[in-house]
Formats: structure tokens, sequence, C-alpha cells
């Protein structure tokens, strides 16, 4: 049954919650154009989503949460150099970054060297402590921020993870900086707009950046935390010129007209909320009466209320100004 708007303004803060929410009420026509086929190349398949080779030592694990397996719910992946493996994200469950580290050992012959979160959310960060195995203990990179926003409000607390991330090296919250895997560079860029505290992984060559939550393909985005001034920064500044592979926290691989479409999704959202606002609408109401324009596509699809925490985020951005 679907949740009321009451549950939904009640339910959990993380990307799984909202997820969980999406996939009550979304047509299974929805869910099958949302896991339509891939932009790479398919090395392992589960119930929870496809590990997804994106390029050489490259490769991205799109989780399909809306099946019902919430093992994983975000996105992640493996980038390989000569010297290292670096996993990216915890997921939703041990499980999830069990399984991905183990993936790693089975297409390099070793276990994750590295790991990095891109934000603090139950789906992107609660099972990290799975890359610890036996002798195993690599490297952890996230922002203070995050690893301080993991320990005070993900549920339920495990003491496993909050050492783990005790023993982070933090990624500098304004400049971006590099992690050498050998012959292999990852750009960690700090960004903010859909946490306070947003990381994004680059490569140049080729081109790929992991956007973590700042990206989200063919799915309406979670709001609960945003600030959508500066979500909309980030997110233009993310967008290369050249061809580039765009792994979303959450829905299939991109290129450019995915991510540009996603950009105008952002944008339509922002005309709303600012003149609903002018008017002095409450968000509630210009939310419930909020559609997307037919011409950005399958966006429409979610339930209406959906859009509720997009328009009180954008009222508490612009009542800050």
């Amino acid at each position: 049954m679907p949740p009321n708007r009451r549950q939904f303004l009640t339910y959990s803060t993380s990307c799984a919650a909202h997820l969980a929410l999406a996939g009550a009420v979304m047509p299974s026509a929805i869910r099958r154009v949302w896991a339509r086929s891939p932009l790479g190349t398919i090395v392992a398949r589960e119930p929870f989503g496809n590990l997804e080779r994106v390029a050489d030592g490259v490769w991205a694990l799109i989780s399909t949460p809306l099946n019902g397996d919430r093992t994983t719910v975000s996105n992640g992946g493996l980038i390989v150099g000569r010297n290292a493996v670096l996993a990216i994200e915890g997921f939703n469950q041990p499980e999830g970054a069990q399984w991905l580290a183990a993936k790693a050992r089975d297409l390099t012959g070793r276990w994750p060297t590295h790991v990095a979160i891109t934000h603090y959310h139950a789906d992107h960060a609660n099972g990290v402590a799975a890359y610890l195995s036996g002798t195993a203990h690599p490297e952890l990179r996230a922002t203070k921020r995050t690893c301080d926003l993991v320990v005070e409000r993900n549920k339920p607390v495990d003491q496993s993870r909050v050492a783990v991330l005790n023993d982070a090296i933090f990624i500098a919250p304004d400049q971006p900086s590099t992690l050498d895997l050998g012959g292999r560079v990852i750009h960690l860029v700090p960004r903010r707009g859909h946490t306070e505290s947003d990381v994004s992984l680059e490569l140049d060559d080729p081109s790929i950046v992991f956007c973590g939550d700042l990206f989200w393909n063919a799915m309406f985005p979670n709001y609960v935390d945003a600030i959508p001034t500066q979500l909309a920064q980030s997110v233009r500044t993310l967008r290369r010129p050249n061809d580039t592979t765009y792994v979303p926290g959450h829905g299939a691989l991109g290129r450019q007209a995915e991510y540009d479409r996603y950009v105008s999704m952002l944008d339509e959202v922002e005309r709303a909320s600012r003149a609903a606002y002018a008017k002095g609408t409450p968000s509630a109401d210009a939310a419930a009466s909020f559609a997307l324009p037919a011409s950005l596509g399958d966006w429409t699809l979610f339930n209406k209320m959906f859009f509720e925490r997009a328009f009180a985020a954008w009222y508490r951005d612009l009542a800050s100004k």
C-alpha cells in the first residue's frame, strides 16, 4: 500500500527510505525504464544490482533497489591502478560492500586498498566496515563532516563502522585533492548541495565522473538535506564539455544527454519553487500542484508527494538569503 503524506514526511531521511517509498508508488513499467539497457558491459549480476565495465580498470555498480533488494541501494564502483584498488561507497548494508570487495579480488586479484564515500547518507555509508576482512585494512577517504554525520545520524549505531570512520584520512573540505593508484590519478573534489558535504570522484582519461547523489538519472532526487542553490552550482560545475560517462548516485549510467536532462529538471523545480515562494504559497500547496513538463519525460511518473521535500528545501534556502 503506498505511504500517505504523513508517513512520507516522518519516514527516515536516508536515500534508502526515499527509494523504498518510490518503489511503493512507481508503476512496474517505469521500473523497467529505470533499469534499461546498460551503457557498460555487465560482468556480474545480482538481485540488488549489476556490475558494469565502463572502461579498462573501471567498473560501476548500478543498483536496482526498486526490484525489492536493498543490499546496496546506491550506485558505487571500482577504479584500479597498477598499485592500488579504490572501492567507491559503503552501501546500505555490509553485504553490499563485501560483495564489491570480493568482485575487486575476482577481477584484479586484489582486495580494495582504498575506499571513498561521497556523503553520509546511510545507503552510501552504513556498510563501509565490511571492507575490513582478515588482514585487509583499506584506507578510507571521506570529508570529516561526512564522517561526523555518519556517526551522529545513521542508525542503527555500529561500533565497527565508527572505528573505521575514526581512522579515515580526511578529504580537504575546500579544495580538490588527488589519489594516485599507480598510473591512474583520481581527483577527489569536495562539493555541496545534496548535503552539506559531498564529494565527486573524477577521472580525466577516460573521462568518467562518479557523482554521488549530485546526479540522479531518470529519478527525482531526494532533497531532504539539500541546499538547492548550492546543488544547482555543483551540478553545473560537475558537467564536463567533453564526452564523459557519469555514474549517478542512483539510476543508470549517463552521458551528456541524460545529465543535461537532469539539469533541466532541477531548473524547472527551481523556477516553480521561486515563483511559489514569491507569491507566498505554502510549500506543501505548491508541491501538490506541481508537475514537471512532459518534455522532460519519465520524471512525471513519480508520486507528487516526492516534490514536497524539494519545495520545502527551496523555501528554507530562499528564506535564509
